[in-house]
């Protein structure tokens, strides 16, 4: 098992899992919560910054699936790596982002 290989496997499904929701959010010309609000990770971001750091995070999601031995989607190993970055910082984001459009409590709207 090389774990730098996993390690980059993970990191890079859980940069694949972020890029999602900015670059939907902002191709959709919707305002979402990113680093660059005020407060960071808090308030809203423009589309076209969200777009950009969707792209961002797809770019370094990409070189961390393609550095060194590449992702093999046949390798159980390295899907199991990437699965588990992609779950956790799903569960992480979901509950976070929860918090603002109303996604913790079942009886909450939007």
């Amino acid at each position: 098992m090389d774990w730098a290989h996993e390690l980059r496997c993970f990191f890079g499904g859980a940069f694949l899992t972020n890029a999602i929701p900015h670059f939907v959010s902002g191709v959709m010309g919707r305002p979402f919560q990113s680093p660059f609000a005020k407060p960071s990770g808090e308030g809203l971001s423009s589309s076209t910054v969200n777009v950009v750091w969707g792209f961002f995070n797809g770019v370094v999601a990409w070189v961390l699936l393609k550095h060194g031995q590449g992702f093999d989607p046949r390798d159980l190993q390295s899907v199991a790596a990437a699965g588990l970055g992609m779950l956790l910082l799903a569960l992480f984001a979901g509950h976070h982002f929860g918090r603002f459009n109303g996604g913790n409590s079942p009886d909450s709207k939007p």
